[in-house]
């Protein structure tokens, strides 16, 4: 799917044999539409790969004088484990140091969004929405903080059901600077 999405009627298709391959029959009422809906759900889990940043961000970049940390937390994220296809559910925090634009609020949970909704790992997914508002905003530095439960580990393998995984990516003066990174995690604890 990656660059162009596939047609509904082959992926339609392709999840009737994955659900055939398990031994069920699709004539059951339960499973008549399934391979519909999956295909279509998984063309949303999927959408991030049809959206560009231009979209995204959309010219929501808006002057501002504040040179102030700005930080969003607790914003809800969901993705798909490149691995297992299996997702892993959380929550991103990010903050940067403007340094004369600030970008639209809710342009930060669609930049997470945009990311997330591809095949991931959450080592890269974190990486990608530092690099990216940072570039967008020319930020002098950007911190961004996932802590998510994955089910690939919680459903199979090690089947661990209480885990979390927190990944940071920190550029900028978030890297270079103790003070600033050390304010960044204070302000994310207050909670």
């Amino acid at each position: 799917m990656h660059g162009a999405t596939m047609s509904n009627t082959s992926t339609n298709e392709l999840f009737a044999q994955i659900i055939e391959s398990t031994g069920e029959d699709l004539q059951r009422p339960g499973l008549q539409d399934t391979p519909y809906r999956a295909a279509g759900a998984f063309e949303f889990l999927t959408s991030g790969y049809s959206q560009s940043i231009e979209d995204v961000v959309n010219d929501a970049l808006f002057p501002s004088d504040s040179d102030d940390m700005v930080i969003v937390k607790d914003i809800e994220l969901f993705s798909l484990c490149e691995h297992h296809m299996l997702p892993f559910i959380g929550k991103a925090h990010v903050g940067y140091i403007p340094t004369g634009k600030v970008l639209g609020l809710s342009k930060v949970a669609r930049i997470i969004d945009m990311f997330a909704r591809r095949l991931q790992i959450q080592e890269q997914l974190t990486f990608q929405v530092a690099q990216t508002i940072q570039q967008v905003t020319g930020a002098a530095g950007v911190g961004v903080i996932i802590e998510a439960k994955h089910l690939c580990m919680m459903m199979r393998g090690v089947e661990k059901q209480n885990s979390t995984m927190k990944t940071s990516s920190m550029l900028g003066c978030f890297r270079n600077n103790l003070s600033t990174r050390s304010e960044f995690l204070s302000l994310l604890g207050s909670q």
